[in-house]
């Protein structure tokens, strides 16, 4: 007799489970940007949210979660009901580098149903307008002919400026002293007030100003030039050999989102993605959209555990640690 219980408790959960998945959504969706609203990651997200939209027939909350670099706002994402009203918006920097710079209380990968690998943002080298130098070699120059390190911006310990900065330590021989913010627009604001010196900043946060002539870029850390940006060279292209980088970024849930709520969440971002209009909006900011058949949530999981293997012994060897 109680087995016959069990038995029913768990078919009825069950297909309570699937009515939920049926009927989804039935009330807004949120995203959580783990960054300021402003920011390049906040950019990409509201343009997304707003096409998926139309296909899923709710409307999108962005969530903006700062601090920690952005380790904080994908714990708000891990510890909600994996029920697909919850999706977390990251990159390289929150779903990879952190799991290495700071004791976390879930696993990146364990803790995440991967949903769709969004476009990726080459870095960009960029400059107030009062450094003397016109080429990523003169900049180079006079950043080692500083009394003191000079100051380079980022949205963290951990995050996709920080490691890009220490990757350009370690491949140019400077030293850097940095100055973590809550995302990368806060950033930018100050290195255009002059505040800061320099940041490695992903191409979309930075190439609007670069344009505006109120800061200066040097190069991308691509294989090859922005079709947006043709004027700017690559870090092969100006002398700095072997420093290339993308930010990708991504759609994760929370473990145990049933399977039909991914689909269809993966569906609506694919459609989103393929739309002449955002993509004409995301490639204006020099991102990069990603291939047709990398579109998929196993392309994504498996970019995420390759440069888990690639970057942790990089950050690791640079002792970036947060507790």
């Amino acid at each position: 007799m109680r087995k016959t219980v069990w038995a029913g408790l768990f078919g009825l959960l069950a297909l309570t489970g699937i009515a939920r998945a049926d009927d989804y959504p039935s009330h807004p969706i949120t995203i959580i940007v783990p960054f300021a609203a402003g920011g390049p990651s906040d950019a990409m997200a509201r343009v997304l949210a707003e096409r998926m939209r139309v296909s899923l027939g709710q409307p999108f909350v962005i969530e903006n979660v700062t601090g920690a670099g952005g380790s904080i706002g994908v714990g708000r994402a891990v510890h909600s009901p994996p029920d697909g009203y919850t999706i977390s918006f990251g990159h390289l920097g929150t779903h990879v580098a952190n799991g290495a710079v700071y004791k976390l209380n879930y696993d990146l990968v364990a803790d995440l149903e991967p949903v769709v690998l969004l476009p990726s943002n080459p870095m960009i080298v960029v400059s107030k307008n009062a450094v003397p130098a016109t080429s990523l070699k003169e900049l180079m120059a006079w950043l080692k002919s500083r009394p003191s390190p000079p100051t380079a911006g980022t949205a963290g310990a951990g995050s996709g400026s920080h490691i890009a900065g220490v990757y350009f330590e370690s491949v140019s021989g400077i030293k850097l002293q940095y100055v973590p913010y809550r995302g990368t627009a806060p950033a930018l604001n100050d290195l255009i007030a002059g505040q800061i010196d320099v940041i490695v900043d992903q191409t979309s946060n930075s190439i609007n100003q670069v344009r505006a002539g109120t800061i200066r870029a040097y190069a991308i850390t691509d294989d090859k030039r922005l079709a947006s940006a043709p004027d700017i060279p690559t870090a092969d292209e100006a002398g700095l050999k072997g420093f290339n980088m993308t930010l990708w970024s991504g759609l994760w849930v929370p473990k145990g989102t049933p399977k039909e709520i991914v689909t269809k969440l993966n569906a609506a971002a694919v459609e989103a993605l393929n739309d002449p209009g955002v993509k004409k909006q995301l490639e204006s900011q020099g991102l990069e959209m990603t291939p047709q058949d990398q579109l998929t949530p196993e392309a994504l999981g498996n970019r995420q555990k390759a440069e888990i293997a690639k970057w942790w012994p990089i950050i690791r060897a640079a002792n970036i640690k947060v507790e």
